[in-house]
């Protein structure tokens, strides 16, 4: 995967050489010269420019990288200028970083992918959902062990846990299940919500728009979602 992160301060630099060190090609971008000077032996490639210049970033190679997250965060005029500008340019897809309600709503109004909130999510949970195909959320137990949200492959759906024997043939457990159900208020207007199961039994029929919260080794979930994922 190829990604381009704008803004090279705690967040954004942990989440290039994230990115980075898992076999991605990663371009940093920061206007500041010693920052991307500290990070160029990091992260596959650092530039130095003025992420707000149209005519320089529209110079990055935009058709080619399938990810841009805008993770400045001082600076939140930058930060809404860059993510218009990128917005602008149609790139694949575009994440930006928020740092108060009022900063999300204008980013929501522009019209970017997914919304960041650095100060709640960190980089390593961020590089493992960006990396992974299919992760709806992570959480990383240690250097080996994670547990992860992931959308129930089309294959699986109309199946029970048992049939398909996760344990046996990817090595993991499933933990529980999230089932989007339908709830009357008292108002008795209707609306989705996200619902727990509970602990996951082996009778579970999996549905449509089911997520699965699975545990197991970050090898032996990488290959899950890559061979049912891809």
């Amino acid at each position: 995967m190829k990604y381009i992160i704008v803004g090279l301060g705690n967040f954004g630099a942990s989440l290039a050489q994230k990115l980075t060190v898992q076999g991605n090609e990663v371009i940093g971008i920061d206007n500041s010269a010693a920052k991307v000077d500290a990070y160029k032996e990091k992260i596959s490639h650092t530039i130095c420019m003025d992420s707000t210049d149209e005519f320089t970033v529209s110079g990055l190679p935009i058709k080619e990288t399938d990810i841009f997250v805008v993770a400045i965060g001082e600076d939140q005029g930058a930060n809404v200028m860059t993510t218009a500008l990128l917005k602008n340019l149609q790139v694949k897809r575009l994440i930006s970083r928020a740092i108060n309600p009022l900063h999300e709503k204008v980013l929501q109004a522009i019209g970017v992918d997914e919304i960041v909130h650095p100060e709640e999510e960190t980089a390593e949970r961020w590089a493992k959902k960006l990396c992974l195909s299919n992760v709806v959320d992570s959480f990383e137990l240690n250097q080996e062990y994670s547990i992860i949200e992931a959308k129930v492959p089309e294959e699986y759906i109309g199946k029970t846990i048992r049939e398909i024997d996760f344990r046996k043939k990817y090595n993991l457990a499933v933990l529980t299940i999230i089932r989007k159900v339908e709830v009357k208020s008292l108002l008795g207007k209707t609306k989705t919500e996200n619902k727990v199961l509970g602990v996951a039994a082996t009778d579970t029929l999996l549905e449509t728009n089911d997520i699965l919260v699975i545990y197991g080794s970050n090898k032996d979930l990488k290959g899950f979602l890559k061979q049912k994922m891809d």
